[in-house]
């Protein structure tokens, strides 16, 4: 059961696939009482995904029987006592995955020739991810954060690790103790080695990133390498330092708690930033506000940034010119207008941010920038 959603996975995901792809998504709680449902609904939507299989008659018997086994496969992978606000599984012909996103989604059993991949967009775009570099003098390890959790990832060779044994006793002579004082060279060179890891994995996955570990290790890590200076990765990386030592090893809700007033702080001035900048657009006459505006500029590609509160979704039925608020449930209402939105605005170049429910009240819980 996947947790951690990246770029290329939904560019993997967003292609056609052979007939009939399924997606299946519901709504998850993380604690009791809520929870005791979970496991209840997800049986009932799996059954109707088999049912809609065998009464298809475009579905072959060879394909009917793949598929179903595929959810069969993708159910036994789901852990519902580490979920989170939603749950979505695909499967289709040879091939199944299982992802928990930290945002709700509706409750859905779709068969197309594509995944229905835009409430992952949309809860891609609102985990505001990010990297946790933690060091010290024998390991240096890689988490991958987002929303209140980190959890460590083992990919572009992290974790890191060495021996605290100088293989060179002249070295240790001189220096007067074992190498992890981070004064001498054997050192230096292990995190130059993390450096150049880290650097190959921000140019295929840039997020921000924060840098924990002793002040003599910080120092030294930003003197060998090229990261916190901000070359090297092909794209500006916003890096905090954070002075905190014992944490190369996690666990992970106490790294986490060392790096949380940063991100707090560093979210409190990102939200502020949006707001400037969509002041900024209304004096330059390129501000949009409201569902149905920015949906149209959204489509036409002209939305540089989209700014959209937390947990604002709207149900709509669209009328080809205009969106009309409509009733869940309702015949040909849309029950995720927002993250089509989200989706479509990505698409096309856009940034997509989200802020605190309340901080776009005034324009109706969405708003933009426009191109031209």
């Amino acid at each position: 059961m996947h947790a951690a959603l990246t770029s290329a996975d939904l560019a993997q995901l967003r292609r056609r696939r052979p007939y009939p792809a399924v997606s299946v998504l519901m709504p998850t709680h993380r604690r009791e009482p809520d929870n005791a449902q979970d496991p209840v609904l997800l049986r009932n939507m799996l059954t109707e995904a088999k049912e809609r299989l065998q009464d298809d008659p475009d579905v072959s018997r060879e394909r009917r029987i793949d598929v179903i086994e595929q959810l069969g496969r993708a159910a036994s992978e789901v852990d519902l006592t580490h979920a989170e606000e939603g749950l979505v599984v695909f499967a289709a012909p040879g091939e199944h995955q299982v992802w928990s996103v930290g945002r709700t989604v509706p409750a859905r059993v779709v068969l197309s020739d594509t995944f229905l991949t835009r409430n992952l967009v949309a809860a891609q775009a609102a985990e505001h991810p990010f990297w946790v570099l933690a060091l010290s003098a024998d390991r240096v390890s890689l988490w991958s954060g987002a929303a209140d959790r980190v959890a460590e990832v083992h990919r572009g060779g992290f974790p890191l690790t060495r021996s605290l044994v100088d293989p060179d006793p002249e070295d240790q002579l001189q220096v007067g103790d074992v190498p992890s004082t981070f004064r001498d060279e054997h050192t230096r060179a292990f995190l130059r080695d993390a450096d150049t890891a880290l650097t190959t994995v921000l140019r295929t996955a840039p997020r921000p990133l924060y840098v924990v570990g002793e002040t003599a290790a910080l120092s030294l890590f930003d003197e060998a390498g090229t990261v916190v200076r901000g070359s090297g990765t092909g794209t500006r990386i916003a890096v905090t330092q954070v002075p905190h030592t014992g944490l190369a090893g996690g666990p992970p809700d106490a790294l986490w708690q060392a790096i949380r007033p940063y991100a707090e702080k560093n979210a409190e001035a990102d939200v502020a930033d949006v707001l400037a900048e969509l002041d900024r657009a209304r004096g330059r006459r390129t501000f949009a506000a409201g569902v149905d505006e920015i949906r149209q500029n959204a489509e036409a590609g002209r939305v540089a940034l989209l700014a959209v509160e937390e947990n604002y979704r709207e149900t709509v039925r669209d009328t080809g010119d205009h969106l009309m608020p409509a009733e869940p449930g309702d015949p040909d209402s849309v029950d995720d207008i927002v993250d089509t939105i989200v989706e479509r605005s990505l698409d096309t170049g856009a940034e997509v941010r989200f802020v605190p429910d309340g901080a776009l009240t005034e324009v109706g819980g969405i708003a933009g920038t426009l191109r031209y």
